[in-house]
């Protein structure tokens, strides 16, 4: 199967501790019209999904160590034979939380790392204290022998930031560091005026591509730039170099841009399926479609599928197969998910004017 359903975020709760500035679901301690599903819905759609297919499961949120059978939900998913993941803020985070992530089967956990200090952070996250509870997070983590990534999302607020986040995710041993470029969704619509611009934005992307050459001890990706993988091809072949493969056993692994609707999806505390955590359009409601259905005949992954049928730069790109462009940054900023990715400045080169196989990606 071509696009095979390889990692899914699931929100067991949209409830949360934290209330932080780029929320994609805009979650808050409660939330009004998005109650928690019950325990037993949540083993119907385990067994639904694994009836089809066998994707990385990743428990989030809001903050998923909120729901107290969170653990009960993972270590069903693990019988079933799912490789279970959790995303947590990191806040709530104690030596039991420790034994019962390790007994549950959950096989790796992403906490989220915004600034190299408190006062970065802390502003980012809107609470006090969250950096030191995530830092906490991070070393418990290390003592209890469980593997965790490090994801850090970035506005004009904290571009300069980078490369320290970037060396005090090593410094505490994480596994693998997610360079998040933030699409404004949920409560990240309130802060359009602080996205990074296109022009830094390729910089920032040129600067995490030298940093990668060199860096062996911890998996690096930026996620929410498509874009990169084709400052990858040209910088690749500029440098004459083979493009180096992002390989991790709990990831989607491959060198590709966007995935929404292809590879991965979100399902939400209200069932719907999403093409991806920030794209606020769904395919279908797995309370009323089986998964398979929504997967292989919705009219929205099809659309997303259909690369020929992109717009503007996009569907003239010769890196079209390799980037894609952001859909849901498409859909954020034109209103139209098939539109061209509003924060590339890539010119693309007309087909008619390529001359051999080799100035075409993949």
């Amino acid at each position: 199967m071509e696009f095979e359903p390889k990692w899914i975020a699931w929100e067991i709760t949209r409830r949360c501790n934290l209330r932080c500035v780029h929320c994609r679901s805009s979650s808050e301690a409660s939330i009004a019209g998005h109650p928690d599903f019950s325990f037993d819905e949540a083993r119907r759609i385990l067994d639904d999904i694994r009836s089809y297919a066998n994707p990385v499961i990743v428990l989030t949120g809001g903050e998923p160590l909120i729901r107290e059978d969170v653990f009960e939900i993972a270590k069903y998913g693990s019988a079933k034979g799912l490789r279970m993941c959790l995303a947590t803020n990191g806040t709530l985070v104690t030596d039991a939380t420790c034994a019962s992530i390790k007994d549950s089967g959950i096989k790796i956990v992403s906490l989220s790392i915004d600034g190299p200090t408190a006062e970065i952070h802390d502003d980012f996250r809107e609470h006090a204290g969250a950096f030191d509870g995530t830092l906490q997070a991070a070393r418990l983590f290390k003592k209890h022998g469980i593997e965790f990534i490090i994801n850090s999302s970035f506005t004009k607020r904290n571009q300069g930031e980078i490369p320290a986040v970037y060396e005090l995710a090593k410094s505490l041993g994480a596994t693998a560091w997610y360079m998040f470029m933030i699409v404004p969704t949920g409560r990240g619509q309130d802060i359009m005026d602080e996205l990074i611009s296109k022009e830094d934005y390729e910089k920032i992307l040129n600067w995490h591509y030298d940093m990668e050459k060199h860096e062996t001890d911890m998996l690096v990706r930026p996620t929410c730039a498509p874009h990169y993988y084709r400052i990858v091809l040209q910088r690749a072949k500029n440098d004459g170099e083979r493009m180096k493969q992002r390989t991790l056993k709990f990831s989607t692994g491959g060198s590709k841009g966007c995935i929404a609707g292809q590879l991965i999806c979100l399902i939400d505390v209200d069932g719907r399926v999403l093409p991806c955590s920030y794209f606020h359009v769904p395919a279908g409601n797995v309370k009323e479609q089986p998964f398979k259905e929504i997967w292989e005949q919705s009219a929205l992954f099809k659309d997303m599928r259909d690369f020929k049928a992109y717009k503007g730069r996009c569907g003239q790109c010769e890196f079209i197969k390799v980037c894609g462009g952001c859909r849901a940054r498409a859909y954020s900023m034109c209103g139209d998910y098939m539109e061209e990715e509003p924060f590339c400045g890539y010119q693309p080169a007309t087909r008619d004017k390529l001359k051999t196989k080799e100035d075409i990606a993949p």
